[in-house]
């Protein structure tokens, strides 16, 4: 790109240079260059990564604030999903009684009220990654390092959103198994 026309303010030039091995040992080397070509030009090197755990001394604070955003985005996840499955088991009392009454067992209900959670989780887990996967190419040149469509990530969200929609569902679904069929029929 041509010094004049640099996007920033017409006063600095920024070259980019990846380096396999270590960025320290081509910094002579650019220097020189640079100094050849152009000898009153002043030139300073930062190793990005270097410089950002010199500077910080840990993990910085917008990777902090990404893992805490995350865990709420989590906790708020299964709040919600808890919140949909003990309502369900609260509509759905009086016919856990009758079934209760009519000698099912409270393993079959756990199991009935954990494969209704986890068919709406099934469902949005489809539409969440479908539309993942569109929005990939959108994303492309924003990845560093990684694939776009990477099937270990995909497997990892598959595993992690199971879990946690797994999660807030067994405290209603065990909650459905130990309800009592003449408590519900009193209730009615």
């Amino acid at each position: 790109m041509p010094y004049r026309q640099h996007v920033y303010n017409n006063t600095t030039l920024s070259v980019v240079a990846r380096t396999v091995g270590d960025p320290a040992a081509l910094e002579g080397t650019l220097r020189r260059l640079s100094h050849e070509r152009s000898p009153d030009i002043p030139v300073m090197f930062h190793d990005p990564g270097r410089r950002r755990f010199r500077k910080h001394g840990r993990t910085p604070f917008p990777h902090s604030a990404l893992g805490i955003f995350a865990g709420l985005a989590v906790s708020l996840a299964m709040a919600g999903i808890y919140g949909v499955m003990a309502y369900a088991v609260r509509q759905r009392a009086s016919e856990i009684g009758i079934r209760m009454a009519l000698d099912a067992s409270s393993g079959s209900v756990l199991r009935l009220m954990l494969l209704q959670g986890l068919v709406l989780a099934s469902i949005g887990l489809a539409l969440g990654l479908t539309a993942a996967v569109g929005v990939t190419r959108l994303l492309t040149s924003m990845l560093f390092q990684v694939k776009p469509n990477d099937p270990s990530i995909y497997l990892g969200v598959v595993v992690l959103v199971g879990t946690v929609a797994l999660a807030p569902c067994y405290v209603p679904a065990r909650r459905a198994a130990a309800v009592d069929p003449a408590e519900t029929k009193r209730a009615e």
